[in-house]
């Protein structure tokens, strides 16, 4: 049996080594990325089967990955922010974020 993928998108090298260590830990094989056009490359080569995504990224937002993503890829995408007002989460969700 394969472990599942997940790519983790976050620019917060303390909040990405903690996400990485716990999922590892849980049996998951991580990719990661630490910014938005790296995130693209990632989610194109190594097909994750879930996306973590920061929304403040360097070079390319999250928002962007996420709406760019969707347009060729189905792989559930899980945001994780620091916005917290309803209308950051309307948007995620028309981008594209599950």
């Amino acid at each position: 049996m394969k472990n599942e993928k997940v790519l983790i998108v976050e620019d917060d090298e303390p909040l990405l080594k903690f996400l990485n260590a716990n999922l590892r830990a849980r049996g998951y094989e991580v990719i990661s990325a630490q910014d938005g056009l790296e995130a693209l490359d990632q989610v194109e080569r190594e097909m994750p089967d879930l996306i973590i995504l920061d929304i403040n990224l360097p070079k390319l937002d999250g928002l962007e990955v996420c709406r760019r993503v969707r347009q060729w890829c189905k792989t559930p995408i899980m945001i994780v922010s620091a916005r917290g007002r309803e209308s950051d989460k309307v948007t995620c969700l028309d981008m594209g974020a599950d």
